[in-house]
């Protein structure tokens, strides 16, 4: 019975120093890191002339699984680049914040080039459903605020043109 004892009382000891230790938990997207890849350029012009507002780099999403990952795990945009997704379709979209870490402005794009609306300032990690309320066969990505800071409306239109390496 004295063995009984002092084999708890270790056991016990070993739990209690074992479970101060601190640990950090960490999840596996805290370790992905992605980098920008410029793969084009894209010039977005007032809707009413071709005079253009901005000139940005731009990376492509136009696969599967380009196009679920998206602008995921970045922790920054740079000012003058941004995502443009190619659907092979015209149709509504919807986009959601999940696992990404910046507030983005998300601009849906009709198979014209023109832009038919826009979710601004889109808040990292909601998972609410962000609707394009329009067809679209493009969608464009940029840090949240650019959209009004570049005073872009609906009716605009892009243009852009791909780097193939």
């Amino acid at each position: 019975m004295k063995f009984f004892g002092t084999y708890l009382l270790f056991f016990l000891c070993l739990v209690f120093i074992v479970s101060c230790k601190e640990d950090k938990p960490t999840k596996a997207e805290d370790k992905v890191v992605v980098t920008f890849k410029k793969e084009g350029a894209l010039n977005i012009l007032k809707g009413d002339s071709d005079s253009v507002v901005k000139t940005i780099a731009i990376e492509i999403a136009d696969n599967d699984y380009e196009t679920q990952t998206g602008l995921m795990y970045r922790t920054k945009l740079e000012t003058n680049h941004g995502m443009l997704f190619i659907f092979p379709d015209l149709q509504p979209r919807s986009f959601y914040m999940k696992n990404t870490k910046i507030p983005l402005d998300i601009i849906y794009i009709d198979e014209n080039k023109t832009i038919v609306s826009f979710q601004k300032d889109a808040k990292p990690f909601d998972e609410t459903s962000l609707p394009s309320n329009a067809p679209a066969k493009y969608v464009l990505e940029i840090n949240g605020g650019l959209s009004d800071e570049w005073q872009l409306e609906i009716g605009d239109r892009v243009d852009f043109i791909l780097i193939n390496e």
